[in-house]
């Protein structure tokens, strides 16, 4: 009997020192919940209870690594405090009413591998700091009303896999800088404002295989160096300002599977290049100035 409750006092120790998060944590916690009216959440938490049993907050070693709060309602704008949680791996706020800027004290979370606020209305611009996630994976902050240009400092996201972005109000050209993030697998920045011309520096992205740009302001030729890129399996570049001939070399991208080049003021023998890509599913080219459809869709 009495091994029995040490036993349980133990385990209770081992509990209650679990969920013993700094007060600097739990704080910042608060003022999330503060800020994002956290009493009209669609699960609220209990402020009464250890911070490990609150929906949606991950807690490990007594640091805070994870907070995932997707569909619950919050409403309002992320506070400064979110930088106090240093020890953050991922975020997870995914299709709410989030307002206002990204605040500039994410470039704190140098531990944050995803980060997920896509679906909500943020605005403002990305924050420099942005550049000080030197773990980042993934970064989604697509369906948003973000403006301004991607800042150079993405250059510091050296970890990046995927970069969503597609449908805010970004402007200006895509920074030389992108192609110094070897590690990026996927580019989704369709629908925005975006200018300029392609930068060269994407033809050092040699794991890249999704580059999705379709329904921007970009211009100037397609670079050949594309051609290099030859994980690709999507190119989606309609709905822009391209023009001249299409270049040969994208016949060296044996693994695409699609191919948009569509509403452009493109040229180019167009059979010939779809006949050389042999895991094509997918090629729509027809240019604004054409009268007849040029799509071409072969599953075979």
């Amino acid at each position: 009997m009495k091994i029995l409750k040490i036993t349980l006092v133990l385990c209770l120790v081992s509990t209650l020192a679990f969920s013993n998060v700094s007060i600097k944590e739990k704080d910042a916690l608060l003022a999330i919940c503060e800020a994002t009216k956290g009493n009209q959440w669609t699960i609220t938490w209990n402020l009464d209870q250890p911070v490990n049993t609150w929906y949606g907050v991950t807690v490990e070693e007594n640091k805070v690594v994870g907070l995932e709060l997707p569909f619950n309602n919050l409403n309002g704008e992320l506070p400064e405090e979110l930088g106090d949680l240093v020890h953050l791996e991922a975020i997870n706020l995914f299709r709410n009413n989030i307002s206002g800027a990204l605040p500039n004290t994410l470039g704190n979370l140098s531990n944050l591998k995803t980060l997920n606020i896509a679906f909500n209305k943020l605005e403002g611009e990305l924050p420099s700091t942005i550049g000080n996630l030197k773990s980042l994976v993934t970064l989604e902050l697509f369906m948003n009303r973000i403006y301004g240009q991607l800042p150079q400092s993405i250059s510091g996201l050296t970890q990046l896999e995927k970069l969503e972005m597609f449908n805010n109000e970004l402007v200006g050209s895509i920074p030389s800088q992108i192609g110094e993030l070897k590690n990026l697998k996927e580019i989704y920045l369709s629908s925005n404002h975006l200018t300029g011309k392609l930068p060269s520096t994407l033809k050092n992205l040699n794991q890249l295989q999704v580059l999705s740009l379709f329904d921007n302001k970009i211009f100037g030729a397609v670079p050949a160096s594309l051609g290099q890129l030859t994980m690709l399996e999507e190119l989606i570049l309609s709905d822009n300002l391209f023009f001249g001939n299409v270049p040969t070399d994208l016949a060296n991208l044996d693994n695409l599977k699609v191919l948009m080049l569509n509403n452009n003021d493109l040229k180019g023998d167009f059979a010939a290049l779809a006949s050389a890509l042999p895991n094509m599913i997918q090629f729509e080219y027809k240019n604004l100035n054409d009268t007849k459809n040029t799509a071409v869709a072969d599953t075979d």
